[in-house]
């Protein structure tokens, strides 16, 4: 489904996703190369220095064939957002377009995704003072919901009564700007019918068919060097609390380093962890209507897929 902006000028961005380990990245470089242009990332943990094997980040033979861009961008004791993400996509994509490429985003980073396509409104940061005392006031006498009909009666229309987290959200929004959370809404959604044209693909597998992926992937990840690599990551100072150790087969192999358990352990409860995430995935790009879905078979290749995709009615408005 090709999403327009209301003028329909600009070229559309063309955005391949999907699960992990469905098999984006080789698709992907086979249609970058295919329309001379490179790949921008959207990966919540190929962003981190050094996290390469974990994160299937692709290697430096993949990045001379095709240039990809937005990972290696912090260390792993460095904070990013959804945000950040989006200010430095939106740079990349500005001097892309500038040099008249096709704008083409793989990943599958559902919140990194969507801060770029539909953008973030980034309200004022929590007030937990504020927040304590509109929770004493609710405790005390239940009239919060009253409050927010009478300051902004379109939001609690749309708003459960129960909900006491996203009422004392509007509340707090407004003591802190003087202004209703349905005007910042209403302004996000403009910003948002305003933003360029975008086409997504999104490539998803048989739930057998993907689980015997993730088995084999983890298994070449232990050959390539994961234990080796997180042990790098902990004797460089980087603390197993961080954020970033605590992504998928870091976490995992830390606990076998420290003696909690064993490799095989550690390698089952990664497998098992990897699954649940793809089903996670899979769970918030559903509910996304504008992807164009293509199933994928077991004996397909990465070059067949491409074809598949070439084919699609709307790969004509990429040319």
């Amino acid at each position: 489904m090709l999403t327009k902006s209301p003028l329909g000028v600009r070229k559309p961005w063309f955005v391949i996703t999907g699960p992990t380990a469905v098999g984006k990245s080789q698709v992907t470089e086979i249609l970058a190369q295919g329309l001379q242009t490179e790949i921008i990332v959207a990966d919540s943990m190929q962003i981190y220095q050094g996290m390469d094997i974990a994160t299937e980040k692709p290697s430096p033979e993949a990045r001379r064939r095709v240039p990809r861009h937005l990972i290696d961008l912090i260390l792993p004791d460095q904070s990013f957002s959804a945000g950040a993400y989006k200010r430095a996509a939106e740079t990349t994509i500005s001097e892309r377009e500038g040099k008249g490429q096709v704008i083409l985003i793989e990943g599958g980073s559902g919140l990194y995704l969507k801060a770029l396509l539909d953008g973030l409104w980034e309200g004022p940061p929590a007030d937990w003072e504020l927040r304590s005392a509109l929770l004493e006031k609710e405790q005390e006498e239940g009239t919060l919901y009253r409050m927010l009909q009478g300051i902004d009666p379109s939001l609690a229309e749309r708003i459960h009564y129960r909900d006491l987290r996203k009422i004392i959200r509007a509340l707090e929004v407004h003591s802190l700007t003087g202004r209703r959370l349905s005007e910042f809404h209403e302004a996000h959604r403009h910003q948002r019918s305003q933003r360029s044209p975008f086409w997504i693909v999104g490539l998803r597998r048989d739930r057998k068919d993907l689980i015997q992926r993730i088995g084999r992937r983890v298994d070449q990840q232990v050959t390539s060097g994961l234990v080796e690599e997180t042990e790098a990551l902990l004797s460089s100072g980087f603390s197993r609390s961080l954020p970033s150790m605590l992504g998928l087969g870091y976490r995992q192999i830390v606990a076998y380093l420290k003696g909690e358990c064993s490799l095989e352990s550690a390698v089952s409860l990664l497998k098992r962890d990897i699954r649940r995430y793809a089903k996670r995935q899979m769970t918030w790009f559903r509910a996304d209507p504008r992807i164009e879905w293509i199933d994928l078979t077991p004996d397909e290749s990465a070059g067949e897929t491409a074809d598949r995709i070439r084919n699609l009615k709307n790969y004509e408005s990429m040319i």
